[in-house]
């Protein structure tokens, strides 16, 4: 062991004999910032990828049984001669194509073990969508405020959410950052024994030795993806651009692009007080906002934005363009007062006018002028298991390590700072198609529709005493506020992680059921009197049967993936489109009229994501100890995401009442 000391440039150690060594440091440590203790967020015994290499694959599921859920899922949304010709679609499927296309299946998979099934067709399915990436994909979360508000300063709150980033990068990069892993029975493998035994088994048998503890790592092989990160529109498809060796910082305000290095030569991280100072310059600039804000041509349709920026790249903008492509992350730094409106916190971090935003980034921190913080991130590259992974532990360092204090502002003066003002040459037609793209897109946030609930009554700690499932309980209030409203079961999308195995993505759960379907009526349809019993009994069956379709998803049993893939290898071949995928039961299936996630931690204030299709609403919401949130989204004149808010706070009361009988 040394004993560190610090003395003005050098570093000074002293051996427990009594040895000095000297080294010269870099101006940029020589604070305080040249310890592991302060470059890492944790340093972890068990390597970051050490159980990568021997994670489950991806399961293909046996066509029989992705068959069969798949008429189950169908079975509540259809009537009696949609079933039957639903029902001969998929036998037919079962007896001949499907035998074929599942034996191609079987085979790449076979040929590929280093990834799975899913990997490369839903990349490609991410990348050759042609909308827009703000509120078709681009989910937020924001952060709980910290319990000293000297903290939620906006310049306070910036500059640790970027140390603290930039903490978690550097332990990913060195591999020391703790694996992801499900802890089934924590007492027994959230423990020094675990980490201590696991980190000794080879790679190769790593899982197995995890599995013993009835521990689940999962895959992390998105996580290099989160920094250094940008998806790049071009024409059909868009690209994932990375590069690793960069170490510049993307900074926006007022429509304004800057940079400056928050890495030093040696990939040592700059001290808080330097990035601080260039923050705060930034923040300082009194410019007046941005006539011509390039950023919000990232909001345009994607070919649209490929053309764009190809002219942009002609017009001598590719050196600006590769900074902004290769930034570790961007910071959003808006002027904007949000004080206690909710719906105005959800619009800023979902959309907002985007003439201050870079939506292509992997990832954007935004923190508003009254020191919200929270994130808006690209969808295509990774999801939420992993977005929600560096939230958590970001916002526990700059809760209880938080590296740049506010009585440290009035110092600031002293720091010397390197920003790099990024300044686009704008010709004639990049000025008109950002006006026309400003005025667009103006047009298109005015037509969304968002509103909330917060839920005090009741959440996880009842639902669990009550042995219902909290989740199948949101789900059941989902369906209820929509019978309500309609007298009908829409097609409904829950997303599911698949990441216990190696490349897993998402699997779709179909919450509605005909569990859902025969609760729905019989609380709404008041001429059938059921006692409360009754209905308590058949809300704890609907609650088991999301309780099976959501083990089945998790395990990779779901039949939505499978099917997805099915056909793309049917597309493929130059046969006659199989029945099934020609049954308008199948495009109705798809097209998500309720499209629903949940991104729950004590540490979100509020996540959400826009609807996936024109008529229909985008729901994410929080399951919490005791309350449940849901934030709402929809377009005007389809559907209206404030008469659901208020439908829904009816369907949990009755839902409530009806397990408190």
């Amino acid at each position: 062991m040394f004993m560190l000391i610090k003395n003005g440039f050098r570093k000074i150690m002293v051996s427990p004999g009594g040895v000095i060594l000297t080294q010269q440091l870099p101006r940029s440590t020589m604070a305080w910032y040249d310890t592991p203790e302060c470059q890492y967020i944790q340093m972890s015994k068990v390597p970051t990828l050490h159980f990568q290499a021997s994670l489950p694959r991806l399961p293909i599921p046996k066509l029989e049984d992705t068959c069969q859920r798949y008429l189950n899922a169908q079975k509540p949304l259809l009537n009696d001669e949609e079933l039957k010709h639903t029902s001969s679609c998929i036998s037919r499927f079962l007896a001949n194509e499907g035998q074929s296309l599942q034996k191609q299946l079987l085979q790449n998979n076979a040929e590929n073990p280093h990834t799975s099934y899913i990997t490369e067709p839903w990349f490609d399915m991410y990348l050759r969508d042609r909308k827009p990436l703000p509120i078709n994909y681009n989910p937020f979360l924001v952060f709980v405020p910290e319990s000293d508000l000297k903290y939620d300063a906006q310049l306070v709150k910036a500059t640790n959410l970027v140390v603290s980033s930039l903490r978690f990068l550097k332990s990913l990069k060195n591999n020391i950052l703790e694996p992801e892993v499900f802890h089934m029975k924590p007492e027994k493998s959230d423990t020094q024994l675990f980490r201590n035994v696991t980190r000794l088994i080879p790679p190769r048998f790593s899982w197995y030795g995890a599995y013993l503890f009835k521990a689940f790592p999962l895959d992390m092989s998105q996580y290099k993806n989160l920094f250094n990160t940008t998806r790049i529109p071009e024409i059909g498809k868009d690209r994932i651009f990375h590069e690793p060796s960069a170490k510049h910082l993307l900074v926006l305000r007022k429509g304004h692009f800057y940079t400056f290095d928050v890495l030093d030569a040696n990939d040592c991280i700059r001290s808080p007080k330097e990035i601080a100072a260039s923050l705060k310059a930034i923040l300082e600039d009194d410019r007046p906002p941005n006539k011509h804000p390039v950023g919000v041509l990232t909001t345009s349709e994607r070919d649209e934005w490929a053309q764009t920026r190809s002219h942009l790249i002609e017009t001598g903008n590719q050196e600006i363009l590769k900074k902004i492509d290769s930034a570790i992350f961007a910071m959003i730094l808006d002027d904007e007062v949000i004080g206690t409106d909710y719906n105005k916190l959800i619009r800023t971090y979902l959309h907002t006018d985007g003439t201050n935003r870079w939506f292509d980034k992997s990832f954007s921190l935004i923190v508003s002028k009254d020191g919200y913080g929270g994130i808006n991130f690209e969808h295509s590259w990774g999801d939420g298991v992993a977005v929600l992974r560096y939230f958590q532990d970001v916002k526990s360092d700059i809760s209880e390590k938080p590296r740049f204090h506010p009585n440290e502002v009035d110092e600031l003066s002293k720091e010397s700072t390197n920003i790099e003002r990024l300044q686009f040459s704008i010709d004639a037609k990049s000025e008109s198609i950002i006006n026309q793209q400003k005025a667009k897109y103006q047009g298109w946030i005015n037509r969304l529709c968002v509103d909330h609930i917060i839920y005090e009554e009741f959440g996880k700690e009842q639902c669990k005493k009550l042995r219902v499932s909290p989740d199948a309980v949101m789900q059941l209030a989902f369906q209820l506020a929509l019978y309500t409203l309609e007298g009908r079961l829409v097609p409904t999308y829950e997303s599911c992680s698949t990441a216990a195995y190696k490349h897993g993505r998402t699997e779709t759960i179909r919450p509605c059921t005909l569990e859902t379907k025969a609760i729905c009526a019989a609380i709404t349809q008041k001429q059938i009197e059921l006692s409360k019993s009754e209905l308590k009994r058949m809300i704890l069956e609907c609650s088991n049967a999301h309780n099976v379709l959501t083990k089945e998803a998790v395990m990779g049993q779901g039949f939505d993936r499978h099917l997805f893939a099915l056909k793309r290898y049917a597309e493929k071949s130059d046969s006659v489109k199989p029945a099934i995928f020609q049954d308008p039961a199948y495009d109705a299936l798809n097209y998500n009229i309720l499209s629903t996630s949940t991104l729950s931690s004590p540490v979100v204030m509020a996540g959400g994501f826009g609807p996936v299709v024109p008529d229909g609403y985008g729901i994410g919401y929080m399951i919490q100890d005791k309350r449940l949130g849901v934030v709402v989204t929809s377009y005007e004149g389809v559907r209206n995401a404030s008469k659901y808010v208020q439908t829904l706070e009816h369907a949990f009361k009755n839902i409530h009442d009806v397990l408190h009988a």
